[in-house]
């Protein structure tokens, strides 16, 4: 077998392809947590929905630290969605929708992230699920999932 020369122009072609699927790899999925790091992707979470723990409703009525609205409060609690408010309350349900995001993903075979969670949290499962989550969903994903991490970060520069 003859070996094969490498040339300027081959080298571009064999290189071309992995470093472009990196690329688009990091595009896609930027830096996440991993979901077993529920506390750093909730507080991220409570960070870009309401960091100044507004009481106010929101745009489409949304309520408390996590900004739900009142569907997905009743999926998860049979408690007044006007306790939304208060955040021990809404701690609880945060953790059970969390949960209960984790579980579909894992269902689907998707990756149980900081990023899919939030993709999920703030878009839908099912358009996850589908690959139909919205742009504004994946710029908001990669927020939760940045905060995430630099949370992550510094809890471990701070533990001895």
């Amino acid at each position: 077998m003859a070996p094969v020369r490498a040339s300027s122009r081959n080298f571009h072609r064999l290189v071309r392809l992995p470093v472009l699927s990196l690329a688009l790899v990091l595009a896609v999925m930027p830096v996440a947590a991993s979901a077993s790091n529920r506390g750093e992707t909730l507080e991220a979470i409570h960070r870009v929905e309401n960091p100044l723990d507004l009481s106010r409703p929101g745009k489409y009525g949304e309520l408390g630290a996590y900004q739900f609205r009142r569907r997905t409060w009743m999926m998860h609690t049979d408690v007044p969605f006007e306790r939304a408010l208060e955040r021990s309350v809404s701690e609880e349900v945060a953790v059970r929708h969390y949960e209960w995001l984790r579980r579909g993903l894992a269902r689907n075979g998707l990756p149980q992230t900081s990023y899919y969670i939030a993709l999920a949290w703030n878009g839908g499962l099912t358009s996850v699920v589908r690959g139909r989550a919205s742009t504004a969903a994946r710029d908001y994903a990669a927020r939760v999932s940045n905060l995430a991490a630099e949370l992550k970060t510094t809890q471990l520069a701070v533990v001895p």
